[in-house]
């Protein structure tokens, strides 16, 4: 299906009024300099505690992988999942937030991971890494792989039995999209002993490049993601004195790390039809193709930047579907 031309999405106001409002508060705490008022930001990024007593059918825990650098993740199993009887997959997760805002305990990440383990039935480990600009690439490609090297080799007090971690997906949306390649590629380098990454889901990945896209000047209006804002986002991300070429925003661009002969997982990415990084998203499916790799594109022509975070929205319930089938199917070949 072609993407609709329409660069004024018909919202329920409830979505285009929390859409608005983050836009609002990441240009508020966003500074010229490419640092962040963190101080502000945390006057507004409310966060949900851990609860051993099931919430929407979910309960959650939180587990330090190095309190050096913070580095943790949240850990949602659902309700009737954790018996040893039970095998159930295990999607480790990258939150958005352009690399530099949120967290693993953000209200709206631990809503939208609680209904992605109760509704995909899978065990989720949503990874807490560490933000830009403060840390810039690789430091969250590093925090990514140590904890699959943590869940790989570490006895965790209260893992639930059911995680089958010969199962596992790397997963992530908009900005952790983006994280989930970079921490696939570094993560199949590995020598694992119970991890077996067998998908990838790429959700809007925020990708880019030196290049305008047709999709980034004909949407640059975008509530969430004008060029204005995802430029400032790459400035804090990147190495200082890279640019949007470097083969983190890039991926198969003129630096592009080459992937052809590592045996990277099935893929699947996510693209909006009113989304500014669309085109991007697009390219990136492609060159998983080019290079040899299975890669499967689901585009929702109507669907705005991070449509999956409101339910009340078709498309998100329209992904669970196709998502759900995604890990069947994968899941059906080991």
């Amino acid at each position: 299906m072609s993407p609709n031309p329409n660069t004024s999405p018909n919202l329920p106001w409830k979505c285009r009024f929390l859409m608005n409002y983050v836009a609002y508060l990441v240009d508020m705490c966003r500074r010229p300099d490419f640092t962040v008022n963190r101080r502000l930001y945390k006057l507004f990024d409310f966060k949900s505690s851990p609860s051993k007593t099931p919430i929407n059918g979910v309960t959650t825990s939180d587990i330090m992988v190095d309190a050096s650098r913070n580095l943790w993740f949240r850990l949602f199993t659902p309700e009737n999942g954790s018996g040893s009887d039970v095998s159930l997959p295990v999607i480790v997760y990258f939150h958005g937030g352009g690399f530099s805002f949120l967290s693993a305990d953000s209200f709206p990440l631990d809503r939208l991971c609680k209904r992605f383990a109760r509704e995909l039935r899978v065990v989720i480990v949503s990874v807490n890494y560490r933000l830009a600009p403060e840390h810039r690439f690789p430091c969250q490609q590093e925090d990514g792989v140590d904890v699959l090297n943590f869940i790989d080799t570490t006895n965790i007090e209260g893992f639930p039995a059911c995680a089958n971690f010969k199962h596992c997906f790397i997963a992530g949306d908009s900005a952790g999209g983006s994280l989930a390649h970079q921490v696939t590629v570094g993560a199949i380098q590995n020598n694992f002993q119970k991890v077996k990454i067998i998908g990838l889901l790429a959700i809007q990945p925020l990708l880019g490049g030196e290049e305008r896209t047709e999709s980034e000047i004909r949407l640059h209006k975008s509530t969430l993601m004008p060029m204005k804002r995802t430029d400032w986002m790459w400035k804090a991300f990147l190495p200082e004195g890279s640019n949007r070429d470097h083969p983190a925003a890039n991926v198969f661009g003129p630096n592009a790390i080459d992937i052809s002969g590592l045996n990277f997982p099935a893929t699947v990415v996510v693209v909006g039809g009113l989304d500014t990084l669309q085109d991007w998203q697009k390219r990136y499916y492609e060159g998983l193709k080019k290079s040899g790799k299975e890669a499967y594109m689901i585009e929702y022509p109507n669907a705005v930047h991070s449509f999956y975070g409101h339910p009340e929205l078709p498309e998100s319930s329209m992904l669970i579907e196709e998502v759900r089938d995604f890990i069947r199917r994968q899941c059906a070949k080991t």
